[in-house]
Order: structure tokens, then sequence, then C-alpha cells
């Protein structure tokens, strides 16, 4: 299990990318970024915390876009070393949970270590003008979904991002399994 402990860094600029996705087709940061801002979420397909969350995930981020931010997420595992975390999983994942944004693959691993990412589930909510408001969790869900009934965390911070730009002062960490780098199986 890993936690995000690094304090927030508000205004950090959201690093660019140009990844493969699922849909066959290779995404940028400012081909996804939202009028609103952007939810960037690093996740995997065998992680039982993203397990735990997936369709609250879709959720957050079709309910999300009606406010104009979009979202995306990235998988940085090794998956040599976790090969159920491979591009062709990853697309049987997205399709099992209707993804409704580009899920992108990160082979490198490159786009992971630029955002300072370390868990599955790791999120980052961005401004409209793609500065980092939010970093934490979705809701109180570990290995289980919390109940239905559980504070939306990661909703209303970034809610508050579309309506006014600013993130949330008071931010609970991501709580997942460690991001997989190569060479540390």
């Amino acid at each position: 299990m890993a936690a995000t402990a690094d304090p927030l860094q508000r205004g950090f600029p959201a690093p660019d990318f140009h990844l493969p996705g699922v849909d066959g087709r290779s995404h940028t940061l400012a081909d996804l970024r939202g009028p609103k801002g952007l939810l960037v979420m690093f996740i995997c397909n065998h992680c039982p915390y993203v397990q735990a969350v997936a369709d609250r995930m879709v959720r957050d981020a079709r309910e999300l876009r009606a406010l104009g931010v979009h979202a995306v997420a990235i998988n940085s595992n090794d998956v040599s070393a976790y090969p159920e975390d491979s591009f062709d999983n990853m697309k049987l994942f997205a399709a099992q949970h209707g993804f409704g944004f580009p899920y992108l693959y990160d082979e490198t691993q490159a786009v992971a270590k630029a955002y300072g990412a370390v868990c599955t589930p790791d999120f980052f909510g961005f401004n409209a003008d793609l500065k980092l408001q939010y970093r934490g969790q979705l809701d109180a869900s570990r290995k289980q979904a919390a109940p239905a009934d559980a504070r939306r965390d990661l909703f209303e911070a970034i809610k508050q991002i579309a309506e006014t730009g600013i993130g949330p002062a008071e931010q609970y960490p991501s709580i997942g399994c460690s991001i997989k780098w190569k060479g540390e199986a």
C-alpha cells in the first residue's frame, strides 16, 4: 500500500504528454483539457483499490464533464512484471467499466514520474489554466467501496475548481497500490 504523502503543490503546471489510448488514438494534454479543467487519474487494471472505485470514477468523470472538466486515466505500471495491466487488458478493463474518458498507456513511465504519481489510484485535479488544485482521494473507499452515501471528496473538489479555479484547502491523500516501477519487481 502507498499513499500520496507529498504536500499539494498548488499551482504545479500539468506536464505535457503524448500517449497511446485504448481507443487506438494518440492523446496529448492539449487535446484532453476541458474548458474548466482536467482530471488526471493514474490507475491500473489489477489494483484492488482501483477496482473498488472504477464505477465511481466513471460516474464522477461523467458528471464533471457536464461541468466543463474532462478526465483521462493513465496506466504507468510495468506490464512485464504485471501482465494483467497490459494494453490488451486495459482495453478489456475500460470496456468492462464503460470508461467515457481516454485510458492511456505510459510505457516509459516518464509521465507518472513527471506528475509525481506514486499509487493507483492517484488523482490530480487541474483548473482551466492546467495548474494543480487537487491531489487526493476519490472518497473513503479503500480495497472495498465506501458506503454509497460517503462524501465524494474528488467530485466536490473538482466541482469547486470548475466553479472558482481554486481547490479546497482540506484534502485527503489517495491510498492504493504503489506504481509498479520497472526494475523494482
